[in-house]
């Protein structure tokens, strides 16, 4: 795999996804290895968080770029995070169908991946998956989030520019006054500015352009950010200046140092999520753990004890009593 994706063979990148993907023990363990031998880049790609509402037009928008980037040369990979059914498990995983032309493209990379229960929008191993397309030779790596509301902010961190894409009245003007995703966002990219659409977009950019103007820049930022600027994913009317405007924001964050900074806070993300996915294996695992868990659970169930203080009970069962103060 490593040698395929030295070649910047896509098969062999599929591969290697699916292998981190995999939740086997057996194959766990070749993952690790597999992310653990991967080269340093010899060039940081561009790493682009993407998120909005279902029907906002994300799939389009993201074809659209990547047809625009992959036409001057660049090879780019597209990580697309699909919604799971919260019954069966399921994914429709149907973006390289709606990115039919992009898919063609031999210098781009498309991959859905199913949530699988997984918080912030983003699929469990997505990490990892974006360190695999770096090796692979990705110049610019796009994360698609699930898209269902405010709460995907967890692609923020293991981004480098995050992007939110909206709808012609897409909501009131106070919606640009609201914490949460809006706060994130270091781009406000209004969609379908065209046809008859095109007037509405260009009101509802001045709307979320005025609250933006309510929220403080990030230090080290260029005046300016965060921005609302208006797109048309069907005619690519505002592609090249939302893709230049992304761009400027990167250069001036690799120029003021906070791109590295940011790098850092992400490895440093990317091991607390680690640790506490891996404990929660361990306590899974581990038969008797796993008896005590079923029992206090049943317990809970039947109110003879309180969640929290079933959960201190099996935290002092794995890792025996607190200290108290004092001793």
């Amino acid at each position: 795999m490593l040698e395929g994706l030295a070649r910047g063979d896509r098969r062999a990148l599929a591969r290697a996804i699916t292998l981190i993907e995999s939740t086997r023990p057996e194959h766990r363990a070749r993952a690790r290895a597999l992310i653990e031998a991967l080269p340093l880049p010899v060039r940081p790609s561009l790493r682009v968080g993407l998120t909005g509402t279902p029907g906002v037009g994300k799939s389009s928008f993201i074809e659209s770029l990547g047809l625009m980037l992959t036409g001057r040369g660049q090879r780019i990979a597209v990580l697309a995070v699909d919604p799971s059914s919260a019954r069966s498990g399921g994914s429709i995983l149907g973006d390289k169908t709606r990115m039919e032309q992009l898919a063609r493209s031999p210098l781009a990379f498309i991959r859905p991946s199913p949530s699988q229960a997984a918080l912030g929008g983003v699929a469990r191993r997505s990490r990892e998956a974006i360190r695999l397309v770096e090796a692979w030779g990705a110049e610019v790596v796009l994360v698609e989030t699930v898209g269902v509301g405010q709460s995907e902010t967890m692609v923020a961190e293991m981004t480098d520019v995050f992007v939110l894409l909206i709808a012609p009245g897409g909501g009131d003007e106070l919606q640009g006054v609201k914490r949460g995703i809006m706060e994130m966002a270091d781009l406000i990219l209004v969609n379908k500015a065209d046809g008859a659409l095109e007037a509405q977009a260009r009101r509802t950019r001045a709307d979320y352009a005025g609250a933006l103007r309510l929220l403080r820049s990030r230090p080290g930022d260029p005046q300016g950010y965060p921005r609302a600027m208006t797109v048309s994913a069907l005619t690519g009317a505002g592609l090249a200046e939302a893709w230049g405007a992304v761009e400027a924001l990167a250069e001036a964050r690799v120029a003021g140092g906070s791109f590295a900074a940011r790098r850092q806070a992400q490895a440093e993300a990317w091991f607390a999520h680690a640790l506490e996915t891996g404990l929660l294996a361990r306590l899974t695992a581990d038969p008797a753990t796993a008896a005590c868990r079923r029992e206090l659970a049943a317990r809970v169930a039947r109110g003879e004890i309180a969640p929290e203080a079933a959960a201190e009970t099996l935290l002092a069962e794995i890792f025996g009593a607190p200290a108290r103060a004092g001793d």
